[in-house]
């Protein structure tokens, strides 16, 4: 048997309002942005828990799998196969956005009062050795099933050393420090939710992509295991968690959750470099935060959206994500998460909790264009708060990416002197 590397997945089963948006919206910086980026879904009420697990393993899908803690053991009726144009959708959805807005014309009378409203709301698992085998290592197979292009199996052990063992000899590359993460798991007496790609269930079905693996339990533990997710990592890994709940925002307990900066005027040129833009913006934040933080990028009522980066998910959609409380007309509030670690600034799992906080937020940075008037009284001033308020766009991207105040400003054109038209003599406003 050839040997395969499993991916760890690193996810367990376990703020200011804004104001009415009257500009539109630009551009969006979504998971796809960043690099060993995993996104999980996870739907909580009380105990219950729906789990969405999306990955960006990049080779060939013999060489995929998947190895993954569980509270208890899972039943074939529990696992399922998504599609990941939902979690796409949800990325779109909540993703920290670029909004434009123009600045009024200072010598045009004063636009009729607007009313706004807000938007509506792999070849197949087989155990080389046997059972009997198995069990002198301490592993059981508490079950084998096969799910869409999934083979699963459901193991538990008494031992890390044996767990190991037991998944070199069935063709698995363990990294060297895998042993030790696996028995604080084991000692927790948690399950192991173990995946590869049936290849002829794949080509049955035509699905040439990994499509995403969902998984309902019940369990009082409400947490991602991310150390089991460095031991095989080369670098810091990304992490982009998508909760959904009924009471509110969710948060860690253990570590810090701290807000994007948000609702930050940045100069004009971010139309066009956004993404190298909020790709700086976050480095700079985990750096700040010196990588031992968890940020909100979003949380919101999914009934409506403002500005909508994308249009809030159907019920359908939210249903097959597994929001299973629809039709009790309860809440849906999404928070979403973001977190770059490693096992140095990362020594323990998240643990999260439900606040009940429902206020709003959303990571959103703000375009604004300037007028062009002519030389009307008012123009003068305007033109003198728009060089003020481009000095502080200027020093707003500094502070925020760490990129050069000065090449900011010569990106801006602010060392060019501007012109400013001369004010009118007192008598030549009376003809």
């Amino acid at each position: 048997m050839s040997k395969r590397t499993f991916i760890l997945i690193l996810t367990f089963f376990a703020a200011a309002q804004a104001q009415a948006f009257c500009g539109f919206y630009v551009a969006k910086g979504n998971a796809k942005l960043f690099n060993h980026a995993s996104q999980v879904v996870i739907v909580r009420d009380q105990d219950k828990t729906v789990m969405t697990m999306a990955n960006d393993f990049q080779g060939h899908v013999r060489d995929f799998a998947m190895v993954i803690p569980v509270p208890t053991k899972i039943e074939r009726g529990q696992i399922h196969v998504a599609e990941k144009a939902l979690i796409d959708h949800l990325d779109a959805y909540s993703s920290p956005r670029l909004v434009e807005y123009f600045d009024p014309d200072p010598c045009a009378p004063p636009p009729a009062p607007m009313v706004m409203r807000n938007a509506a709301a792999a070849e197949s698992i087989t155990v080389s050795k046997s059972r009997k085998r198995a069990d002198s290592l301490g592993v059981t197979i508490e079950a084998k099933y096969t799910v869409g292009e999934y083979d699963i199996l459901i193991l538990s052990a008494t031992q890390s050393s044996g767990l190991v063992t037991w998944l070199v000899e069935n063709g698995y590359t363990m990294p060297k420090s895998a042993a030790n993460v696996l028995g604080s798991y084991i000692r927790q007496n948690m399950h192991f939710f173990v995946a590869k790609v049936n290849l002829g269930e794949q080509a049955r079905l035509g699905v040439n992509y990994l499509r995403p693996l969902q998984v309902a339990y019940e369990s009082p533990k409400f947490m991602l295991p991310i150390r089991l997710g460095t031991v095989n990592a080369d670098g810091a890994q990304e992490l982009f968690a998508y909760v959904i709940t009924i009471n509110g925002r969710v948060e860690t307990t253990n570590y810090r959750t701290v807000k994007l900066p948000s609702d930050v005027d940045v100069p004009l040129f971010v139309r066009k470099d956004f993404a190298p833009f909020y790709k700086a913006l976050f480095a700079q934040q985990v750096k700040h935060e010196e990588m031992s933080a968890v940020f909100l990028e979003y949380a919101w009522n999914m009934s409506w959206c403002d500005p909508c980066a994308s249009e809030p998910l159907s019920n359908d959609e939210l249903k097959k994500l597994g929001v299973f409380w629809l039709d009790a007309g309860s809440n849906v509030f999404l928070t979403r998460l973001h977190v770059r670690y490693d096992r140095e600034h990362f020594p323990e799992d998240l643990v999260f909790q439900q606040t009940g906080d429902q206020r709003q937020f959303q990571a959103r940075y703000v375009l604004n264009n300037p007028a062009n008037p002519g030389n009307c009284d008012a123009a003068a001033v305007y033109r003198r708060e728009l060089r003020k308020r481009q000095e502080r766009e200027a020093q707003n991207i500094a502070e925020l990416t760490g990129w050069n105040l000065e090449e900011m400003r010569r990106k801006m054109h602010l060392n060019v002197a501007v012109v400013t038209p001369a004010e009118k003599k007192w008598w030549e406003k009376l003809w």
